[in-house]
């Protein structure tokens, strides 16, 4: 008796509900200067396994405050080490779950072209206007900026011309937006294909700030999460180093 043949549709959606099952969805709060490469890692996520993540973006003190609260997130991509090992303390973590991921890089940047020079004299003009940085308290590159103002001896002249954003971000959009001369940002938000994308920039010396050593943490929530679990190995694996490398990452 021959086997009855069933129409094409039946069998595209039998084949997407069979993906469907495997496929999930993990909840990530992300600090803010690793925004593109988590946009880059995100679609090699869903391309290679069909996991998607949903990202949120902020100042890794307000994400901290969020995560304290309740927010339902499954995993954290920190920029500094301090905040997921607090949450480990907290019990709001998988336990053994915390890793480095990068090391971020400070630098000072201007949207305009030859106005930062490679020693940063610029702090120095008589013509410099407003300078952007990161809200310290809770923001990692922020509390890099102020410990880098205070070694070159600068933080009384700047402090009349300092503007301070909620977050890596926001420090950025006043710099690209014109509404400040230069900031402290994040090397990895003036890359592009590990080149500048435009303006004009310091990579200011290591020395001048603590490391700003990033660190990411499985939630509780997200202890089951498949998605969660494959983005974790999906940062440590060597292509994906390399990726972040390119955005001006140390590993």
């Amino acid at each position: 008796m021959p086997v009855p043949v069933r129409p094409l549709t039946t069998l595209l959606l039998a084949t997407l509900a069979h993906s469907a099952v495997w496929a999930a969805e993990a909840q990530v709060a992300v600090a803010a200067n690793f925004s593109e490469p988590i946009k880059a890692i995100a679609a090699v996520l869903e391309k290679t396994t069909g996991h998607t993540l949903k990202i949120t973006l902020g100042s890794t003190g307000k994400l901290f405050a969020q995560i304290r609260n309740g927010a339902p997130f499954d995993m954290l991509l920190a920029a500094d080490a301090k905040t997921p090992e607090a949450l480990e303390e907290a019990g709001l973590t998988q336990p053994g779950s915390r890793f480095t991921y990068a090391t971020g890089k400070l630098v000072l940047w201007s949207a305009k072209a030859g106005r930062v020079d490679d020693q940063g004299a610029v702090l120095k003009a008589a013509d410099l206007g407003k300078v952007a940085f990161a809200a310290p308290k809770v923001a990692p590159y922020g509390a890099a900026a102020v410990e880098a103002m205070d070694k070159l001896g600068l933080s009384a002249a700047l402090a009349p011309k300092l503007v301070q954003g909620e977050s890596i971000g926001q420090a950025f959009s006043f710099v690209y937006t014109g509404n400040a001369d230069v900031g402290f940002v994040a090397l990895s938000q003036v890359l592009e294909g590990g080149q500048l994308r435009s303006g004009s920039v310091w990579v200011l010396p290591s020395t001048l700030y603590s490391p700003i050593r990033q660190d990411a943490v499985v939630l509780r929530r997200g202890a089951g999460n498949e998605a969660a679990q494959a983005l974790v190995k999906l940062l440590q694996s060597p292509n994906v180093k390399d990726l972040i490398r390119s955005y001006g990452y140390g590993l």
